[in-house]
């Protein structure tokens, strides 16, 4: 079965988030034939140390919610479809890779760990209770997230938090405004400054990243006629990997010291650069071209928060990420996977 072909049958899995269970048994058949599989839950880990040294690969297997888009199509030379580069395109190059027999007998112990859940909250990532039952994952000398990355290698990554904003003020008739407070006008200035306020570049390792605040989401009033006495909005924080989560709270509540009350509700670390890593630099130049910053927050994070050195480098795209058209180009699958047979039997 070729790359395409294997994309193909996973698209037209339904795998949208919570209902994953579908998608792992038919990936566990596949595996079984090969490798040594642990399933867990609606999680699998391929392959088992044998005493090479241990390199992973990372991937998540669910998706956003359908929009339409649920069946795998191919025009010309993209293959279209939910999860099409995010990422099923990298499962696929997963499933190859793992089965390859030279990779089999090469030497590393190569791992593959699908997981689910991850296109939800941070809590609730499936990664995280795979590496909690499977200790020696982290005994990995490198690993390798396969997310969309346009075929760059990217390193680290931004981490995330979200806040809820409130804004207070004094309930009253819309006739009668001067005997209340109107809390969304209230919070009128801030949100002036928060539109104005322009990405910040933060240089690490020679490798730029933004620092962004982007007000996502707003809810206040009762009725047409009452003024609102509060005024909620989200505050979405993608900071660089300089900050831990204590110092981007602390600036994220600096930025938004104009409220009247800021509640954290979601957090997740930045992934760092496993800088001076030698697969690293193999990968680099097996890859080629540009090795830049990972805006987005990926596993990366997760796996770096524990010591294992990872990095970002999948055959997605990413400005194709949950979109409604979302696609592939066929091409990219076969140079992630000639990449990375190359880095795991050499």
């Amino acid at each position: 079965m070729s790359l395409s072909d294997t994309l193909v049958e996973l698209i037209n899995i339904s795998s949208v988030i919570g209902n994953e269970e579908e998608i792992t048994s038919a990936i566990e058949f596949r595996m079984t034939a090969a490798r040594h599989v642990n399933r867990l839950g609606n999680a699998l880990v391929v392959g088992e140390p044998t005493g090479k040294p241990i390199i992973a690969l990372y991937g998540h297997t669910d998706t956003v919610p359908e929009q339409g888009n649920g069946t795998a199509s191919v025009h010309g030379e993209r293959v279209y479809g939910l999860g099409a580069s995010d990422m099923k395109a990298g499962v696929a190059v997963m499933v190859h890779v793992l089965e390859d027999p030279a990779v089999i007998e090469g030497p590393y112990d190569v791992i593959g760990v699908f997981y689910d859940k991850e296109e939800g909250p941070s809590a609730d990532n499936g990664l995280e209770d795979v590496l909690d039952a499977v200790p020696w994952l982290a005994t990995a000398e490198f690993s390798v997230v396969l997310e969309p990355t346009d075929l760059n290698l990217e390193l680290g990554c931004n981490g995330a938090m979200n806040a809820d904003i409130v804004f207070s003020g004094h309930a009253a008739h819309s006739a009668r405004p001067w005997l209340g407070e109107n809390a969304v006008t209230k919070a009128g200035a801030w949100l002036a400054e928060m539109h104005d306020r322009r990405p910040e570049p933060v240089e690490i390792a020679g490798l730029e990243y933004r620092e962004v605040f982007s007000v996502t989401k707003a809810s206040g009033g009762i009725a047409n006629n009452v003024l609102p006495s509060r005024f909620t909005l989200n505050l979405n924080y993608r900071f660089p990997p300089i900050y831990n989560l204590e110092r981007a709270e602390a600036r994220l509540r600096d930025v938004a010291s104009a409220a009247d009350e800021i509640m954290i509700t979601d957090r997740a670390s930045p992934g760092m650069i496993p800088e001076g890593n030698p697969h690293l630099e193999r990968l680099e130049e097996l890859v080629g071209g540009a090795k830049t910053a990972k805006q987005g927050w990926t596993d990366v994070a997760r796996l770096t928060g524990r010591g294992v050195p990872a990095v970002n480098y999948g055959p997605g795209e990413v400005a194709q990420a949950h979109q409604v058209t979302e696609s592939v180009p066929v091409e990219n699958l076969g140079i992630v996977f000639d990449v990375l047979h190359g880095f795991l039997t050499t």
